[in-house]
Parts: C-alpha cells; structure tokens; sequence
C-alpha cells in the first residue's frame, strides 16, 4: 500500500483520502491535493457562516424584545437581509470551488471526459433527492400555515422563513446544476474515479439541510407557545433523524460514484 508523503500535509491529506475512498494506488497529485483543501476550506467557512447567522438573528431578536420596534417592519427587514446574506455567501463559496476546478483543469497536460452522463440520480441517489424534496416541503407548508395565525411577529417570522427556504432550494439545484455539469478535472482512470467521489461529497453536502433546518425554530415564534413551536421542533427532530438514517444506509461515497461512473 502506498504510504502517502507527509512533507506535505495537503498532499499527505489528498493520499489519506484516496486510501479511505478505496483509491490507494492512486497519486495525491497537487491539483487533487488543491481542489480537496479547497473544499474542507469552504466546509469551514460554511459552518462559520451558519453560526454567525444565527448569532445575528438572535441579537436582532434581543433588539426587538428590548425597544418599542415589535410593530415595526425594520426588525423583519434586517432578518430578511441577514438571510440573503447568508445565501449570498454561500454562493460565493462555491464559485470559490469552481473557480480552483477551472483552474485545475487548465492545468492537466491531458483530460479525460465521463464515460457516461452524469444524472442527478446516480451522483446524489433517490433517497437523498426525495429527503431533500420532502425536507423542503415542509419547510414550506410549516410556514405558510403559520400565516393564517393573528399574530402579527409570528407572520413576520414565516414570511422570513418562506424567503429562506425558497432561496436555498434555489440555489442548491444552480449549484447541484453545475456539479452534473461541469467537465471532468481528470486525467486518467484514477483521477476519474477521484473527480466523480467529489462531486458525490458535493452533492450530499449541498443538500444537508443546515439552513432549513435553523429557520424554523428561530423565527417561527410568537408572543406566546403554541403549536408552531412544537412542531418546529419535531420538524428539525424528525427530519434529523431520517437524514441519519439514510446517511447509513445508503451505499457509501466510493461505492456510489463508482455505479456512477457505469449507470450515468
């Protein structure tokens, strides 16, 4: 088994990688090594993102409880703008990744393109895709059902909520668009395989649904409890619990984007 070199920690990582997806004979080249340390980059930044939104909405909340703005729509204005933030981000991070793929496939002396085309059903999976759909469904009819209750915050919330969702599941399927798309940055075999396990860890990455699952409970509140609460929560539990579920059971990583690589 090749040992991977540890002079380099990207590269030592990328060989590390290879080996865990069953690609040990494989060579971390530095252009694997970039588009990998790229990701885990942007998987950070993600995370940061996410807790700096929630620290936001939080203070804005604060804001409200402790001056006379709870009739005014200034309060659902920063809300709504710290929601496109977020979503502006977080597109911005993926053209980040895309632009160092670009840049990697420049550099291949040769390119090799997909024996196949790449579906959406093969490179995410059925269950993820139907998880997803489900998810953000009812995300949506959580919110909109929120509308109807006289309560003129809890409106505001939902309205904040409808905005959210409707813009991340806009923007996962132009960036889960681009990752079927988009020309392998390959040049033999191995580097193919490798290519088609990133855009499988891609795809499941951009349907995590961190976002979605953050809105409800934060801003599908009102001047008192009552059933939206209760089933923020058991939506964020439920649908929790069946993302774990189908990230068990479903075939691994390597296993997917190699059936991939013959199905399409």
């Amino acid at each position: 088994m090749r040992q991977p070199d540890q002079t380099d920690p990207k590269r030592w990582l990328a060989g590390v990688w290879l080996e865990r997806h069953g690609l040990s004979d494989a060579e971390p080249t530095p252009l694997l090594a970039a588009r990998l340390a790229v990701r885990r980059r942007v998987r950070v930044a993600d995370s940061m993102l996410l807790a700096a939104f929630i620290i936001g909405a939080a203070l804005t909340h604060v804001s409200v409880l402790s001056s006379d703005l709870t009739s005014s729509w200034v309060p659902t204005l920063l809300l709504v703008a710290l929601v496109v933030g977020l979503l502006v981000a977080q597109w911005l991070l993926g053209w980040w990744v895309r632009r160092v793929d670009r840049r990697a496939g420049a550099r291949l002396p040769r390119r090799v393109a997909h024996p196949v085309q790449l579906g959406w059903s093969a490179v995410l999976g059925r269950p993820y895709a139907v998880f997803t759909v489900v998810t953000f469904t009812a995300a949506l009819l959580l919110a909109a059902s929120v509308l109807a209750v006289p309560d003129p915050a809890l409106r505001r919330g939902a309205t904040v909520v409808l905005i959210g969702v409707t813009g991340a599941a806009v923007g996962i399927i132009l960036q889960l668009r681009y990752v079927l798309a988009s020309p392998a940055v390959a040049e033999d075999e191995a580097s193919l395989t490798a290519d088609v396990i990133m855009r499988v860890e891609d795809t499941r990455a951009l349907v995590t649904p961190s976002l979605v699952w953050t809105l409800p409970p934060i801003f599908l509140y009102g001047e008192s409890f009552g059933w939206w609460n209760v089933a923020s929560i058991a939506f964020v539990v439920v649908s929790a619990i069946a993302y774990c579920l189908i990230h068990v059971r479903t075939t691994g990583v390597g296993t997917a984007a190699r059936r991939a690589m013959v199905t399409g």
